[in-house]
């Protein structure tokens, strides 16, 4: 049985000018132990489709798919209080900026303790001693002094770190990995991609990468969706997307990378784009 099995979905936002449509009839699945990979530019619905699985875009959003399956689970239609124990649980996020997703005002320690205890009902101590145990097992140094630490008193690397202690903290089932890496420096990046996969490979969950950087697809996945302007391109395994991308789009997106560039100048996706917004599978 999938992890997790889309069909359908649709996202739109209200405007001054009318609904805009951020995410146009995706449909997806992945399975426990999987890594997928989705992929595309900027504004391309990629986090907009994930965060409506979380049940994280505001009310006013119009919201709809033919199935949103949790292990053969309607999703949409349990009860609030029901999908709530869900995710954060056997479900989590890392959001893009780990710096702006924690709350100021609030320790890191006092954030995952009540992760801790809202969601596996652990006492005072047990969630202190399981933080601690979390802190160290992605690699924050001095991981009970940490505890005590806000955020503005950490690194961009470190506040990642937190923010997958805090995704793995209930040894979630699924967990979504939304542009893990921006902002951080290259090195930090390596850091941070091998801590997400030894911890995928430890406890075989399924886990998907959202990323517009082709190189952490090459890296890390074992299928690729590839979106643009809310719809999906394409979707192969990683090998026969980069040996042989069947969409124009993704084409595109390979042939801008700067390894592959044939002359002086650097290829960018709109020279290789098409006329319109077809070909979509």
């Amino acid at each position: 049985m999938a992890l997790l099995e889309i069909e359908n979905l649709t996202v739109e936002f209200e405007t001054a000018s009318g609904w805009f449509k951020a995410v146009d009839g995706i449909s997806l699945s992945i399975e426990p132990g999987e890594v997928l990979a989705i992929v595309g530019e900027s504004g391309s619905g990629k986090s907009v489709a994930m965060l409506a699985v979380m049940g994280l875009l505001p009310w006013t959003a119009k919201i709809t798919a033919d199935r949103m399956l949790f292990q053969g689970r309607d999703i949409q239609a349990i009860p609030a209080a029901e999908r709530r124990k869900l995710i954060g649980k056997d479900v989590a996020m890392i959001f893009q900026e780990p710096v702006a997703s924690l709350n100021p005002c609030f320790t890191v320690g006092f954030q995952i303790e009540e992760v801790l205890r809202l969601h596996l009902n652990l006492g005072r101590a047990e969630a202190r001693k399981r933080a601690i145990d979390l802190f160290r097992q992605v690699g924050l140094p001095d991981p009970a002094e940490r505890l005590s630490h806000f955020p503005h008193q950490l690194s961009g690397g470190q506040c990642q770190r937190v923010m997958i202690a805090m995704a793995i903290a209930c040894s979630p089932k699924l967990l979504i990995a939304d542009e893990p890496t921006t902002a951080l420096d290259v090195t930090i990046q390596k850091q941070i991609l091998d801590l997400l996969m030894s911890l995928q490979a430890e406890t075989g969950m399924g886990l998907i990468m959202i990323t517009h950087d082709m190189g952490v697809v090459a890296e890390t996945a074992d299928r690729v969706i590839v979106q643009y302007k809310g719809r999906k391109m394409e979707e192969a395994d990683v090998l026969s997307l980069f040996e042989a991308p069947k969409n124009p789009y993704t084409r595109a997106l390979l042939s801008a990378l700067p390894e592959n560039a044939t002359g002086k100048r650097l290829t960018t996706v709109s020279d290789f784009m098409m006329a319109d917004a077809g070909g979509a599978e």
